[in-house]
């Protein structure tokens, strides 16, 4: 059976209660499913009243009219100001029926007299609410679905020919808010890097909402698969570092074993020597490695003009806004050595090694603005993905 896309769109509600992580923990972990698109959109209420139109000329039921009645009113701007939403693209078969599993039914999110026959098994049952009246059971005081995902095939293939429209010409930055002292504020960028997504799992959401807890936004968000020409810059200040501090360590080792292999001593002029081939030999190869590690080629096997090509992992990237950002996301973060990393940070959490050490966060404004300059977090395939997906299908 071929693959298919579909959607999820994360609420304007949800994403600013920080539940953004939780979502996509579910998602990841209990779908065989490929992440293949995320971009934080900013609907208007022209966007917001069609695709609330199309959910009512669904023929669907009554939980369907409740879902555009909440669109209509809940995802286009309020006091003038559009609100994150986060969009979020899927690929595998039958990913309709098996999203609307993971995300659950909307009448099942009821308020019962009974709490302890409430669960928490489905994306609804856990962040979405629908309060009814125990005056009037016809009547809805409050509902917040959550996440929103097309029930069929069919509206689903509608629903992102109509956000490929969208997507054309909007900013991959959502900025829609304006801070007292901007100053103050700053952005920083977020690498959950490759060896997150080897196999479905909760990891890079647990991952983002352990970042939650700054209180900080999150503005930006990609899919990303390094080329190798972007790992070799983004990560090419790192080669250096590594010819110093590892290049005296093995060519040291290096001294020591051969003198124990021949059996006499060596000069210091050929210890030199040996930092300077073997120990700088050494530090290439580390720095191949995480080359590999970002971009799944090492530079000597690429072949002849894909240099630029995406590479063969996945990473996700991410862009947080607010105060004293960059230091709030590294303390949250923890230092390189994952075995060095303080309780509750993500690398002593997740890392596995000073190389895949789970995620990476820019160390400076300097950093922010190289780095995301390579990555080109100002731009989003998302829209690409999706008219390349429907013209295929066409």
């Amino acid at each position: 059976m071929s693959k298919a896309l579909s959607y999820v769109m994360v609420t304007p509600y949800t994403v600013a209660k920080s539940r953004t992580g939780g979502v996509l923990s579910r998602l990841l972990s209990r779908v065989d499913l490929e992440l293949v698109g995320a971009q934080m959109i900013a609907p208007d209420q022209v966007f917001a009243t069609e695709y609330a139109a199309k959910l009512r000329r669904y023929n669907a039921p009554n939980d369907q009219t409740l879902l555009a009645d909440y669109v209509a009113q809940n995802l286009g701007p309020s006091g003038g100001r559009r609100h994150r939403t986060l969009l979020l693209l899927l690929r595998g078969e039958n990913p309709c029926e098996k999203l609307v599993d993971i995300c659950g039914h909307i009448l099942h999110v009821t308020q019962s007299q009974d709490i302890d026959a409430l669960s928490g098994e489905k994306i609804r049952d856990t962040y979405a609410d629908l309060i009814i009246s125990h005056d009037d059971p016809g009547t809805v005081t409050y509902f917040e679905p959550a996440v929103l995902t097309p029930r069929n095939q069919e509206e689903a293939e509608e629903d992102l020919s109509f956000f490929a429209q969208f997507l054309k010409g909007q900013e991959s930055i959502i900025q829609n808010i304006s801070y007292p002292d901007p100053a103050k504020i700053e952005r920083t960028l977020v690498i959950i890097k490759p060896d997150n997504w080897d196999h479905p799992s909760s990891k890079p959401g647990t991952i983002i909402d352990m970042f939650s807890r700054t209180g900080l936004r999150i503005v930006g968000i990609k899919v990303h698969r390094f080329s190798l020409a972007e790992a070799l810059e983004f990560y090419g200040p790192v080669e250096g570092a590594l010819q110093k501090k590892l290049g005296p360590v093995f060519g040291k080792k290096a001294r020591e074993i051969l003198e124990k292999e021949l059996g006499f001593s060596l000069s210091d002029e050929t210890g030199q020597r040996l930092v300077e081939t073997v120990g700088a030999e050494y530090a290439r190869d580390q720095f191949r490695r995480i080359v590999k590690y970002m971009s799944g080629t090492r530079p000597e096997e690429c072949p002849p003009g894909e240099s630029r090509s995406p590479g063969h992992v996945m990473c996700l990237i991410l862009i947080y806004e607010g105060e004293n950002a960059i230091a709030k996301i590294r303390d949250v973060l923890g230092p390189t050595d994952p075995l060095k990393a303080p309780s509750g940070t993500v690398r002593r959490e997740f890392g596995s090694n000073v190389m895949e050490n789970t995620a990476h966060a820019s160390d400076s404004r300097e950093s922010v603005e190289r780095e995301t300059g390579i990555v080109r977090t100002n731009e989003n395939s998302m829209g690409e993905i999706i008219r390349t997906y429907l013209a295929e299908r066409a």
